[in-house]
Formats: C-alpha cells, structure tokens, sequence
C-alpha cells in the first residue's frame, strides 16, 4: 500500500464521528422503536470499522516524523497502541452488528443487539482514549502542528511559535535576560515581520530595561495604515515614556490617542492610569 500518513489527521475524524454516532444509535435502539435505527446503526459503525483500518495504517506511516521529536517516543508507542485497539475493537463491533442485519428477523437479533451495545461502550471508550492520545502528541508535543507535511515554512511557523510562548514562560518566571535572548532570535529570523519588531522593542523595555533604546525603535518604525499597530505603537510608546521618567509626555501621546480612537478602551485604561 502506498503512505497515506499525510491522511491520517483527516481520516481519524471519519473513525470517530462514525463510531461515536453509531454507537449513541445503537444504544438508542434498545429504548426508541424505530425501524430505521437498527441498519443506521449497523452502516455508521461498520463504516467507523472500515475507516479505523485506514487510520491505524495512516498512523503507523506518519509515526516516524513525530518520533524524530525529543521526548515524544513513548507517548506515540501508546497512541499507536490504543489505536490498533480501538480497530480491532470496532472490527469486532462490526462483525456483531452485521451478524444482526443478517437475523434481523429471528429470535436471537435482540440478544446481539444488547451485546452491540455492550460492545459499542467499550468502542466508545477506545475511540475516546486514542483521541484522547493523538490530541496529546499534536498539542503537547507539536507531533504534526507544523512537522507533518516537512514544508520548511510550516516548521519555520512552529519555531516562531515555541520562541513566542517560551519567551513569555521565561518572562512570567522571572528570567528576563532568558526572555530577551529568545525574542532576539524570533527578531533576527523574521525581520520584515511587524508584530516581531514590536515584541523586540516590548522586550528590550520590559526585560532590558531600556526605555530609550525602546522608543529610538518606536520612531523607525514604519506602520502600515492598520489602526490596530497605530494603537499598539502609541500605548508601547507611552509605557516608554513613562519608564523614562516622562509621565507628561506619556499622557499627551495617549490623549492624543483617544481623540483618534474615542473607543478603545485599552487606550482609555492606559490614561486613566496617568491621571
């Protein structure tokens, strides 16, 4: 078969709405007389069986990627675990319900319905455990947020994003020389990028503590016509002024702020502060 871990992300929402779904129609049908829900629950789960093979194929083929990552091992073993689980679960599950479409009308369909139900709570459970597991490697181990089609510029974005957010850490920790040199780097690989150069200014204030470099920065920087940087750049340069020691300075650029944007309220906090 060809590598189809690049589906796996799409095919794995296919296993757990089908299985999920069927498994609530299912346990609907012991309770609920409704001619329709016995085969609807048989096809959407016999479906969800059929798409969990293809998704624990797609998983052990974009397994390697997100094994290159430090510290990821283990919890992919795990998630690649529970997801043959789940599949041989739903297999089985499967099988029950087409055995029941198959004596639908003798005596021994309700029996294998109870047991389809049974053994659509532990489905259930297993689908939502490896979801449970994937949802880890992708938002706690960045296994695919920006690696899983090896583009360079998907990774240059999650670079971009870890010296972001550890940079914060640093800072709410107390590290701000830590803090600086991260937001150094994020300014030297993006420098044509506006929101960057206002973190780079921000950080030489906040962790630096140098208002005079942060506003000799403040008046190089070209703004596109967006009100949102206008803002941005007038309360950054209040909050320099007012580190230097020029609160009245401060409070003119910030009313004169307000009188171009009467509604802001970040604006208006900013001088109420000052007054």
């Amino acid at each position: 078969m060809p590598d189809i871990g690049t589906l796996h992300p799409q095919v794995v929402h296919f296993v757990i709405a089908l299985g999920l779904v069927g498994v609530l129609l299912r346990l609907a049908s012991l309770v609920v007389r409704a001619t329709w829900l016995n085969p609807a629950a048989a096809a959407l789960i016999v479906l969800s069986a059929g798409a969990s093979v293809v998704a624990a194929k797609s998983g052990t083929d974009a397994h390697e990627n997100a094994e290159r990552i430090p510290g990821v091992r283990l919890a992919v073993q795990e998630h690649e675990e529970w997801g043959e689980r789940t599949r041989n679960v739903l297999l089985g599950l499967a099988g029950i319900e087409l055995l029941g479409l198959l004596l639908a009308s003798r005596p021994a369909a309700r029996p294998l319905r109870f047991l389809a139900a049974a053994g659509g709570l532990a489905a259930g459970f297993c689908i939502w455990k490896v979801g449970d597991l994937g949802g880890d490697i992708v938002y706690e181990y960045a296994g695919g947020v920006g690696t899983r089609s090896g583009n360079p510029v998907d990774v240059d974005r999650l670079l971009v994003a870890g010296l972001f957010y550890a940079a914060r850490k640093d800072r709410d920790s107390g590290q701000a020389e830590a803090a600086a040199r991260l937001i150094d780097e994020l300014a030297r690989r993006e420098p044509g990028d506006t929101g960057v150069r206002f973190l780079a200014i921000e950080s030489k204030l906040r962790d630096r503590k140098d208002p005079a470099g942060a506003l000799a920065d403040l008046a190089q920087l070209q703004l596109p016509p967006d009100s949102r940087l206008v803002v941005r750049h007038g309360l950054l340069t209040a909050q320099a002024l007012v580190a230097a020691g020029q609160v009245d300075s401060a409070r003119v650029v910030l009313t004169g702020l307000q009188q171009r944007f009467p509604q802001n309220a970040a604006v208006k906090s900013a001088l109420d502060k000052l007054r």
